[in-house]
């Protein structure tokens, strides 16, 4: 099949924003990491919200994708644990559609595969934007995962954390796979969801409840009416989905179990739920989680004001681009700041680790430094 042109507009925008965005609009934040890591993530978090907004204007205003939004909705600002099936390697990207209108973009952390975070552009951007990314081995991932949640706990920023239980996407092996684990621990077959792994959910939950850091849970059920694209391949040879549907269902954190054993049992429930919601959304006609399509809650942003910031940065973001090639070709000043700060991305990346770990490192020192002078005023004895 041939390469679009609509498809390589969308993925070469994408990374070129991400690119020059990390390199010339976080690329000068990142020395107030080492001074106040709590500011800098509170000034960051907005920065990298600017870009999160052009893949929704890209799909919405360029290529026509209609957005459908049910359910229960959200409370704009909360800070919560979003949990969603995992239908296509790109929902993460195109749940940023519903963010937009029901929550603020920049309030949203994704786990995601360590190996993300070596991809120049996307996956500097990511580091600074604090994701937390998993190796999915347990015993690693386990401590990662709770520096990461009592840092967030720490600074009081809040967060909204998009978490896939299934672990990978739905295909035709993975559903095998699903199948078998099913089969061996007597479980019922699915059709349009895998199997959820609950110890990462769980353990999140009960850290971010005890930095008392959790309001909700959102429980999003995912769907594409019309077609499907499975990867970013498809994106490539521009086939966009026509079509989105998410179906939000929200829960209280004081209603949740309390015990992993019963949160485990919770998720297992949700994801029975998932099955049958999915397989009357796909058995409708015309196809749809709610027939009269309306939300409980309503957005926070009207669609003119949503409409409005995707020209805006549909606008802003062509024009940063152009920009950004142009002071290059014309200006040595700043291609050596290029250099220096790809340089700088480059080199810690193999010293050690991604800037979030850097991240961590500079809050606890701070954090020590703060327990010191409180101890000294506690006993006065200690210098």
């Amino acid at each position: 099949m041939a390469v679009s042109v609509r498809g390589l507009y969308f993925v070469v925008t994408l990374f070129l924003g991400s690119f020059f965005g990390s390199i010339f609009m976080l690329g000068p934040v990142l020395p107030l990491m080492l001074l106040s890591p709590s500011w800098y993530r509170w000034i960051t978090d907005r920065i990298v919200a600017t870009w999160l907004t052009l893949p929704v204007a890209l799909l919405e205003l360029v290529f026509g994708v209609k957005v459908v939004i049910t359910g229960d909705g959200f409370i704009p600002g909360e800070r919560s644990v979003i949990i969603m099936n995992h239908r296509t390697r790109l929902d993460w990207m195109f749940l940023w559609c519903c963010l937009l209108r029901y929550s603020y973009l920049r309030l949203e952390k994704i786990c995601l595969k360590a190996a993300l975070k070596v991809v120049p552009g996307f996956g500097w951007a990511m580091q600074v934007a604090c994701f937390i990314f998993i190796k999915r081995r347990w015993e690693e991932d386990r401590s990662h995962m709770e520096n990461m949640l009592e840092y967030f706990c720490d600074i009081r920023e809040p967060l909204q954390l998009l978490l896939f239980p299934e672990g990978t996407d739905l295909t035709d092996y993975t559903r095998a796979r699903s199948d078998d684990f099913a089969e061996k621990n007597g479980l019922p077959k699915f059709e349009y969801v895998l199997h959820p792994r609950t110890t990462g959910f769980t353990f999140i939950v009960d850290t971010l409840r005890k930095g008392d850091n959790l309001d909700a849970v959102h429980d999003i059920t995912v769907a594409y009416p019309k077609n499907i694209p499975q990867t970013e391949r498809h994106l490539i040879l521009g086939q966009f989905p026509r079509e989105i549907h998410f179906h939000v269902r929200r829960y209280e954190a004081s209603a949740l179990p309390t015990s992993p054993s019963a949160l485990q049992a919770w998720t297992q429930e949700r994801w029975a739920e998932k099955e049958v919601r999915l397989r009357d959304f796909y058995a409708a006609e015309p196809r749809g989680f709610d027939r009269e399509g309306m939300c409980r809650v309503p957005p926070c942003k009207t669609e003119l004001r949503v409409a409005l910031i995707k020209a805006a940065s549909l606008f802003y973001w062509s024009s940063f681009i152009a920009l950004s090639f142009a002071g290059l070709w014309l200006w040595a000043p700043l291609r050596l700041y290029f250099l220096v700060m790809m340089g700088v991305y480059f080199g810690q990346q193999k010293l050690i680790g991604g800037l979030e770990l850097l991240e961590l490192a500079c809050h606890r020192y701070w954090k020590s430094v703060t327990g010191d002078e409180k101890e000294k005023v506690v006993d006065g004895k200690k210098e």
